[in-house]
């Protein structure tokens, strides 16, 4: 098995120099950084990252827990962050917390455990007194997605507000009056943002939203297919259903389906989360588009400046309206003054 000064000769540099290659020194050059990754490639050398760990207390290892691996939101942001964290020489631990505060304590501990040199969190909608710790402690630490009222922590998010209000604009162009909203739980952050977003907009073009249409979901295809079936059941039914994320809007395609009903001609749906398969079902999908993957990249980038002592600052990426087919095509829908 080679050893680190196998690789210094054939290197022809010194093995402090391979050293400070494995710990992406910045000091090195990088005609040297690449004749000693030739080198570590032709003798097959394998550094032992739990000795050099114990050396230099840095595990290059970063913790990430997400909210739900079964949310392809969730499924894309893990795949840039642990793309982000390979390029610059780390590894990447996920935790599925399952939006369950004890679940998400439980891969915090066990993460700190590991001694992972930095923690992104996709927080769930408690503020724990262990997140609370972690956050006033050394460990670096940024939320991703979400944040927590009263937690100072750098965060990386998307503002949906603006692309709410075109999406709000679109349907009552669209002629569509009777609007519901389905959002995430008002606990956490983003359902609370998206909720507010969408009341302001509707008030802004004067769409009247009764109490029953705004519902309260869970992020999960079954509360999206309830609340859809409670919404088409009132009496005097929504023209346009607003889900606040892909999996609710899932459930709600499920319950349009399972009636029989034509969308956009019987109901107009559209959904907050753009995912691939949005545009290759009939109608196609009309939905906001969070830039995910640029989200993760630039949590990667936050955590590793925290752990460099650069300064930080919180990230707010816009999202955007993709107009598709769901809602209807421009004049389609009579007003009926409702």
């Amino acid at each position: 098995m080679a050893r680190i000064k196998d690789v210094a000769a054939q290197a022809g540099v010194s093995v402090a120099t391979v050293s400070r290659v494995l710990n992406n020194n910045p000091s090195v050059t990088e005609e040297t950084r690449n004749r000693v990754h030739e080198a570590m490639a032709a003798l097959n050398y394998r550094p032992n990252a739990v000795a050099r760990s114990l050396r230099t207390e840095a595990t290059r290892t970063l913790g990430l827990i997400i909210g739900d691996i079964l949310n392809p939101f969730f499924a894309e942001l893990a795949r840039a962050v642990e793309d982000e964290a390979r390029e610059a020489g780390y590894t990447v631990i996920i935790g599925n917390a399952d939006e369950r505060p004890d679940q998400q304590d439980h891969y915090v501990r066990t993460l700190l455990e590991q001694r992972v040199d930095g923690l992104l969190i996709c927080p769930t909608a408690e503020v724990t007194p262990l997140v609370e710790e972690v956050s006033r402690g050394e460990r670096p630490l940024v939320f991703l997605d979400r944040t927590l009222s009263g937690v100072e922590v750098p965060s990386v998010r998307a503002d949906g507000s603006t692309a709410i209000a075109e999406l709000v604009a679109h349907l009552r162009a669209l002629g569509h009056r009777r609007i519901a909203f389905v959002s995430g739980p008002s606990t956490l952050s983003t359902g609370r943002e998206r909720t507010e977003a969408f009341l302001r907009a509707a008030a802004e073009h004067g769409l009247e939203v009764p109490e029953e249409y705004v519902r309260v979901g869970d992020f999960r295809a079954g509360s999206g297919q309830r609340i859809t079936s409670e919404l088409l059941d009132l009496a005097e039914p929504p023209q346009a259903i607003f889900l606040g994320d892909n999996l609710m809007a899932l459930g709600a395609l499920d319950e349009v389906r399972e009636r029989g009903l034509d969308i956009p001609g019987d109901v107009a749906l559209a959904s907050f989360d753009d995912v691939p398969w949005f545009n290759h079902i009939h109608p196609r999908i009309t939905a906001i588009s969070q830039p995910t993957a640029e989200l993760g990249r630039r949590a990667v980038r936050l955590i590793l400046d925290e752990l460099h002592g650069r300064a930080t600052e919180s990230v707010v990426l816009p999202a955007t309206l993709v107009v598709r087919e769901s809602c209807g095509e421009t004049g389609t829908r009579k007003e009926d003054g409702s």
